[in-house]
């Protein structure tokens, strides 16, 4: 990450980047950033969860953001994984690189762009003006709901049958 931390105000985010565009989730949303591990993958599962991992005792589901996205697969990107908490599970982000601390205050923020059909599904909750250009805030529960399909139960046995 970064070694620079703005100090808006206001609320904290971590700013991350997935191709061109900057994102951003609240900072107590954020339990950890970590270089990726190796997920077990499972079947049957929703195309950008790319598998789990168990981290610090918990079985945690990977979602590829760049797929999550519609993103073209880059080989060699310099990727992080975000640990972020929500309220059934933790979930690992994976983003191609992790930019900045920083804070907002109101006057930051900016109306939240229509584009028509799948605005729900973008998972925006805000925009924010940044000296870097424009940052999205996103909703944890919407862009990571396709963890919850993810049976911890069966993840859990594949991660006991090897992986750790």
């Amino acid at each position: 990450m970064a070694s620079r931390t703005r100090s808006l105000g206001g609320n904290k985010f971590v700013e991350f980047r997935v191709g061109e565009v900057r994102y951003a989730v609240d900072i107590l949303s954020v339990r950890e950033i970590v270089r990726p591990l190796n997920p077990v993958q499972l079947p049957h599962v929703p195309h950008s969860v790319v598998g789990v991992i168990h981290h610090r005792g918990d079985v945690v589901p990977i979602i590829d953001l760049r797929v999550r996205f519609g993103l073209a697969a880059v080989a060699h990107r310099g990727v992080r994984w975000l640990i972020v908490k929500r309220a059934k599970r933790d979930v690992g982000l994976v983003v191609d690189g992790v930019e900045d601390v920083f804070g907002a205050e109101a006057p930051d923020q900016r109306e939240i762009p229509r584009l028509g059909p799948g605005d729900q599904a973008r998972g925006i909750r805000a925009v924010y003006a940044h000296p870097t250009g424009m940052v999205f805030e996103v909703d944890l529960d919407v862009l990571t709901r396709a963890a919850d399909e993810v049976d911890v139960g069966v993840a859990g046995r594949a991660l006991a049958g090897g992986q750790r």
